[in-house]
C-alpha cells in the first residue's frame, strides 16, 4: 500500500500527536508498505531546521515539509495544499491527524476529488470539554466545514472507546475504530540506573518523587494538581513534586503561582521538556506518576509511567482511565484536588500497593499498548477500508 499520513506539524513540543504519528509510520513501513508524511516545518513560533526542497528519510519512511504561513494558529500553508492536489491521487489512502486544522481541510477535500478513501483521527478534540472552548467559532467551523469532512470518511480513528462514545451526540456518518497508541518496548527495556536523575537535580536527592509528565497547558488539571500537592506537602516533608514537559502557553507562570499559594512552590521543581534518557531517567527516579487532566484523549505518558513500573494516578477525564482500573494498574479520581491528594497519600503510604500496581502496569502496556502491535492493527483497518472501497 502507498500510505499518506497528514499533519500540521511533527514537533517534539507538541506531544502526543505528533510522537504517534512518527512511531505509528516507522512500524507500518516495516511491513513494506510506502509510508510519507506530509506536515509543516511550524515548532510553536519558530520554525524546524528542516529542508523544504525535497523529501527527508526516517527510518524506512518519508516525510515532506512545507512552509508554514500566517495563521500559524491554523497551520496553514498554500505550498501544503498544493502538494496535496498534485500528489494525493496517487496514494492509496490518506490518514489525517487531528481537526480544526487546514490541513484536514485541505486533505479532506482533495481525497473526495480524487476518491481516494482517507481517515480522520481527532486525537480528542471532539471530546465535549474542548469543543466547549470557543464555541461559537467552532461550531460555525463544524457546520460550514468539518462535518462533511468527518461524514464522509472511511473511518473516524479513535484512540480509546471512551473517546468514541464522548463523540456520540455528533451523530457522524462515519464509522469508527479504535486503535489506541502506545510505546515500543525496547526503548523501555534499559532503563537508566536509579539515582542518575536526582544526581542532575539534587533538591529532589533522598525525597519521594510525583511525576507530572506531560505538555504544561489548561487542560491538564494543573490547578487540581497544585491543590492536591499543596495538601500533601503539609503531611509529608520528605516528597517532591518534579513537573517535566514543555510550557508552550507560559501556563507555567499560573501554575508557579498556584503552588505558592499552596506554600509547595519550594518543593517543586520545573525541568522543561526531557526526552530520551533524560526523561527515563526522570521515570526511573520517581514514586508516583499523576495526570488529573480535565480532558485527555489518550495519554500516553500514562502509558509511558506504566512501563517504567510505577503506578499511576489519573482522572476519569484521562480516556484510558477504565483499563488502567480493570486491571489494578492505579488509583482513577474525580477532578477533585483532596481526591487526588488521598490517592497519593494512599500509595506514598504503602510501598507494596506501589509495587503491585507497577507491576501491573507493565503487564498492562506488554498486553495492550506496544507499536508493533498497533501497527499491525491499524493496517488491518487500512486493509479493509480499501477492500469495501
Amino acid at each position: 500500500m502507498k500510505i499518506l499520513h497528514v499533519i500540521a506539524s511533527i514537533a517534539p513540543r507538541y506531544g502526543g500527536p505528533s510522537n504517534a504519528v512518527i512511531r505509528l509510520c516507522r512500524e507500518i513501513a516495516k511491513f513494506g508498505h510506502e509510508v510519507t508524511i506530509f506536515t509543516t516545518n511550524m515548532d510553536g513560533n519558530e520554525n524546524l531546521d528542516v529542508p523544504l526542497d525535497r523529501p527527508v528519510e526516517i527510518d524506512g519512511f518519508q516525510v515532506q515539509y512545507f512552509p508554514i504561513r500566517w495563521p500559524r494558529y491554523y497551520g496553514f500553508s498554500l505550498p501544503f495544499g498544493r502538494a496535496l492536489a498534485k500528489h494525493i491521487s496517487r496514494f492509496d489512502i490518506v490518514h489525517i491527524h487531528s481537526i480544526y486544522n487546514f490541513h484536514t481541510l485541505a486533505a479532506s477535500h482533495y481525497c473526495r476529488k480524487f476518491n481516494v478513501p482517507y481517515l480522520i483521527r481527532p486525537h480528542g478534540s471532539l471530546d465535549p470539554y474542548l469543543t466547549g472552548r470557543h464555541p461559537v467559532r467552532k461550531r460555525i467551523f463544524t457546520s460550514l466545514f468539518l462535518q462533511r469532512d468527518l461524514d464522509h470518511a472511511a473511518a473516524i480513528h479513535f484512540n480509546t472507546q471512551e473517546e468514541m462514545q464522548l463523540t456520540e451526540s455528533i451523530g457522524i456518518k462515519a464509522p469508527g475504530v479504535v486503535v489506541p497508541g502506545g510505546i515500543n518496548p525496547s526503548e523501555f527495556s534499559h532503563l537508566p540506573a536509579r539515582g542518575s536523575f536526582s544526581h542532575k537535580y539534587p533538591e529532589v536527592r533522598d525525597k519521594k518523587i510525583v511525576l507530572f509528565l506531560s505538555r504544561i497547558n489548561f487542560k491538564k488539571g494543573l490547578d487540581i494538581l497544585a491543590r492536591a500537592f499543596g495538601e500533601v506537602a503539609q503531611k509529608r516533608k520528605d516528597v517532591y513534586l518534579v513537573l517535566t514537559g514543555p510550557d508552550n502557553e507560559g501556563y507555567a507562570t499560573k501554575v508557579r503561582a498556584w503552588l505558592r499559594e499552596e506554600g509547595a512552590l519550594g518543593r517543586s521543581l520545573f525541568t522543561g521538556m526531557l526526552s530520551g534518557q533524560e526523561k527515563l531517567a526522570a521515570l526511573r527516579d520517581s514514586d508516583i506518576f499523576v495526570l488529573s487532566s480535565y480532558t485527555e484523549n489518550f495519554g500516553i505518558a500514562v502509558v509511558e509511567a506504566m512501563a517504567c513500573g510505577l503506578p499511576v494516578v489519573i482522572s476519569n477525564r484521562v480516556n484510558i482511565w477504565r483499563e488502567v482500573n480493570d486491571a489494578g494498574a492505579g488509583i482513577v479520581t474525580n477532578c477533585e484536588s483532596h481526591e487526588v491528594a488521598e490517592a497519593i497519600m494512599r500509595l506514598l503510604d504503602n510501598r507494596n500497593l506501589r509495587e503491585e500496581m507497577g507491576k501491573r502496569g507493565k503487564k498492562l502496556v506488554e498486553e495492550k499498548y506496544t507499536w508493533p502491535e498497533l501497527a499491525k492493527q491499524i493496517t488491518q483497518v487500512y486493509e479493509q477500508i480499501l477492500e469495501k472501497s
